[in-house]
């Protein structure tokens, strides 16, 4: 929690201590009413006093409370628009953090705590602010001004008092040891329950296409109910607070007019016994405001188990070292814009033994095709995933430019990339939006209509989309639910194109193409791409027979390197994966 308060800024600060110093005048306000009680109550006692005395006490204690009741708002004013401040800040900052990350880092967390920690820690965290810090200043001081107020009077007051404190402490201790364990699980059950709603949201197609509805009720059932259990069995150790605070109050204010009135019957002198029943009224207030401040120090207790946890998972994302580090350069070496060297490189992911990727070396020079094939699992994707530094290679070099890409700031080196993933990613929005998706390299001159026009051409998308409702205005739904498959692919390649790149990246972007909107949108890009380093993954031989090289993959390996034709004479892989998609004639 302190790590946390450390990063507020001067105006975070600056709110905080002006809500300090309203809880302490609110404070004082309101402990000022007990002392106007007792003068008025010995003024009514008393014979001959003047009634304007108690007409000016009454006025005085009318004014504190008016006084604390207008502080009250200005306090709850303050500490609102401060957590709201604070929240939002710190929203940004884990936003910011999380952009940051690499891959690995993602994988870390996992999207589904990522999510939850962006949310509802840092709401957790926001509602701690509003009450929570109001309640820690105001509630010692309370105590710490009564217990100052009622010293010096009737010992068998102060030891009733501090049996129904000594109580309260038990309560509060019972809850510490069973509820605050359960409030610290809470958070993390709830990121179980936005895994199991993600999955089941995202894979909707997948769960009624096999029937699974019930199957995926039954996960997010048992999700549900722990977290139900969970909450449950820390909300019944807290319910017992309010009524043992209750009990206790009532009961020492019972206990303490029970003893006054011993105490007055005691007294022979009525002087005496006027003087008892004035500190008698006092110090039941004041007891009363001790208790009811342990009960807001309760309440505190309540709050500060899950603030605390989210403090602690928010840190876990604010202190986490990105691995991928910005370089220093923004250019590649003259002369050697669109090439990319892969030296010995080896890449294994985070906690894994075996290397994904061994001893990979090849050179793709400007204006080359260069093509990658394997089977399921060889290391494709990861491989082009170390040249815009997705991952970083764990030995040898990534060569882009001339330079290694580690040297370059991250959004230089994106900046030479057009990337189309191997799923295609679509964002709310229009089709403009999607093409023209992201900043990008700064181009001039650029006339963004017809260049977003002739991205779509290339792409081979011209035809739906200006048969959709609005053409290039026309909405994509989130995630591009309202276009097929093969549409999505054609707009990821034509935002890739749209940027203008040294270097493209087609990460099996075409398998949800016919073969005969394959072949044209291929043709177009070699044409208008002529001067462009192409890198295209693929499963189909038909997609990369024309590349000016292919390099075939088997476990990580490079186990072919060469033209269709080289590779149909040397390399078995290769042979076998040709001759389970073309005839013998293509063969041949």
């Amino acid at each position: 929690m302190i790590k946390i308060m450390k990063k507020m800024n001067r105006w975070e600060v600056s709110l905080l201590l002006c809500n300090a110093m309203l809880v302490l005048a609110q404070v004082w306000m309101d402990m000022r009413i007990p002392d106007y009680m007792s003068t008025i109550t010995r003024l009514v006692e008393t014979e001959g006093s003047d009634m304007n005395e108690i007409w000016i006490a009454g006025f005085k204690m009318l004014a504190c409370a008016i006084a604390s009741m207008f502080i009250t708002f200005g306090s709850g004013f303050v500490s609102s628009y401060f957590a709201a401040t604070f929240s939002k800040n710190l929203r940004s900052k884990i936003f910011d953090k999380v952009q940051s990350f690499s891959l690995e880092e993602i994988d870390r967390f996992s999207t589904a705590s990522l999510i939850t920690r962006s949310t509802l820690d840092v709401q957790m965290m926001q509602m701690f602010m509003t009450r929570g810090i109001s309640m820690i200043i105001r509630s010692p001081i309370s105590v710490g001004i009564a217990l100052f107020k009622i010293k010096g009077k009737q010992w068998e007051w102060s030891a009733l008092t501090g049996g129904a404190v000594f109580c309260v402490i038990l309560a509060v201790i019972y809850v510490i040891k069973y509820a605050h364990p359960r409030f610290r699980r809470m958070q993390f059950l709830h990121d179980d329950m936005n895994r199991v709603m993600r999955d089941n949201m995202t894979g909707i197609r997948v769960v009624r296409a096999y029937n699974a509805e019930e199957y995926q009720e039954g996960k997010f059932y048992d999700a549900n109910d722990r977290l139900t259990q969970n909450g449950l069995e820390a909300m019944h150790a807290m319910g017992i607070m309010h009524p043992t605070m209750r009990f206790t109050n009532n009961g020492l204010t019972v206990g303490i007019y029970f003893l006054g009135a011993l105490i007055i019957n005691r007294s022979a002198v009525y002087a005496e016994r006027l003087t008892v029943f004035s500190d008698m009224v006092v110090f039941a207030n004041y007891a009363s405001r001790i208790l009811f401040a342990f009960m807001s120090l309760n309440m505190i207790f309540n709050t500060i188990p899950r603030a605390s946890v989210c403090a602690e998972r928010i840190n876990e994302i604010l202190e986490t070292d990105a691995t991928i580090l910005d370089g220093k350069e923004t250019e590649g070496v003259e002369g050697k814009e669109g090439e990319i060297e892969f030296r010995n490189v080896c890449f294994r992911y985070p906690g894994t033994e075996g290397d994904v990727l061994t001893d990979i070396s090849f050179t793709a020079k400007k204006g080359e095709t260069v093509a990658f094939i394997g089977a399921t699992g060889s290391g494709k994707t990861t491989l082009v995933n170390l040249i815009p530094r997705l991952y970083d290679c764990t030995e040898g070099e990534v060569i882009v430019a001339g330079r290694n890409v580690k040297e370059y700031t991250q959004k230089s080196l994106r900046n030479m990339i057009g990337y189309a993933t191997q799923q295609a990613v679509l964002f709310t929005g229009t089709v403009s939006s999607n093409v023209s998706y992201g900043e990008g390299k700064p181009i001039e001159g650029r006339d963004e209509e017809n260049d977003i026009k002739a991205a779509v051409a290339i792409a081979q998308a011209t035809d739906f989309v200006e048969e959709m409702e609005g053409g290039y205005d026309a909405d994509i739904n989130r995630g591009g639910t309202n276009v097929s498959g093969g549409q999505k692919q054609r707009l990821s390649v034509a935002r890739a194109v749209y940027r203008k790149p040294d270097i493209y990246i087609f990460d099996d972007t075409f398998s949800a193409l016919d073969y005969k909107t394959d072949r044209a949108l291929r043709n177009r890009l070699k044409k208008e791409t002529a001067d462009v380093t192409t890198l295209i993954v693929a499963q189909r031989v038909g997609t990369i027979r024309d590349a000016d090289k292919i390099l075939v993959l088997d476990g990580g390996k490079i186990v072919g390197m060469g033209t269709h034709e080289q590779l149909l004479k040397d390399c078995e892989v290769y042979k076998e994966i040709a001759r389970t998609q073309l005839s013998e004639e293509e063969l041949a």
